[in-house]
């Protein structure tokens, strides 16, 4: 379950960030024309694609890429060696949305620390457990796209409809997602977005300029076996603000 975070979470953060965008999305796209990405223990991977059956992952501080049945690795020290492995080329101009990180020197230390980059993946994991059991078991959610992990802002996330008729046009949209930090919060967060303007009942829960979040420190120093439960509690909390009556 959730452990404390050692105070390299940051630097590890944005490395890992240009990670993914500028190796592992950069990779997806050229093949398949899309950047989403996926949680996987100790990291982030892509889908399986091409021909070869091709995945692209991290685990902590090594970049692992499978491709035809071989495996191959690289620890994760620049981003030069990583898209060499990779088969990427950093000259090309390549962008996953208005947050992009920047290429940056590609033969610079990308700052990422092992343990560090192995409590973000935990994250990821257990934010996609908690968006399955939220949508799977809320009778208030009845729409619910499948979470990604975005290159653009780093974060897994879905979006849900709140109180429709099943389909994609009525009822409230709500962003849901964990996100491993960002220019609001250096660490990492669940948050409650909604698409609107409205913040319906209590206003302590809305907590942040977007909606609402519930930080992994604050989870973390739970006992395991209520952890999670907490954070569907959370996020359960946001979606039924929505609910008419």
């Amino acid at each position: 379950m959730l452990r404390p975070l050692p105070p390299s979470v940051p630097a590890t953060r944005a490395g890992l960030h240009r990670v993914a965008a500028h190796v592992l999305a950069r990779r997806r796209q050229l093949y398949t024309g899309l950047i989403g990405l996926r949680p996987s223990p100790g990291g982030v991977t892509t889908p399986a694609f091409g021909d070869d059956v091709e995945t692209l992952r991290t685990s902590g501080a090594i970049l692992v890429v499978e491709r035809a049945g071989i495996t191959n690795r690289v620890p994760l020290t620049t981003l030069a060696e990583a898209a060499d492995l990779a088969g990427v080329d950093l000259g090309v101009e390549f962008s996953v949305g208005e947050r992009t990180p920047a290429v940056g020197d590609p033969h610079g230390d990308l700052g990422i620390d092992d343990v560090a980059a192995r409590g973000l993946g935990d994250w990821w994991g257990f934010g996609l457990q908690v968006l399955d059991e939220l949508t799977a078991i809320e009778p208030a959610v009845t729409a619910s796209e499948a979470p990604q992990l975005w290159p653009e802002h780093f974060d897994l996330a879905c979006v849900v409809t709140v109180a429709g008729d099943g389909g994609q046009d009525r009822g409230w949209k709500v962003n849901l997602g964990a996100s491993v930090g960002d220019g609001f919060e250096p660490l990492p967060y669940l948050y409650v977005g909604p698409w609107g303007a409205d913040r319906p009942g209590d206003g302590t829960y809305w907590n942040a300029p977007f909606g609402a979040v519930l930080r992994h420190a604050d989870l973390a120093g739970l006992p395991d076996d209520e952890q999670r439960p907490a954070a569907v509690a959370f996020l359960r909390a946001g979606v039924r603000r929505f609910v008419p009556g």
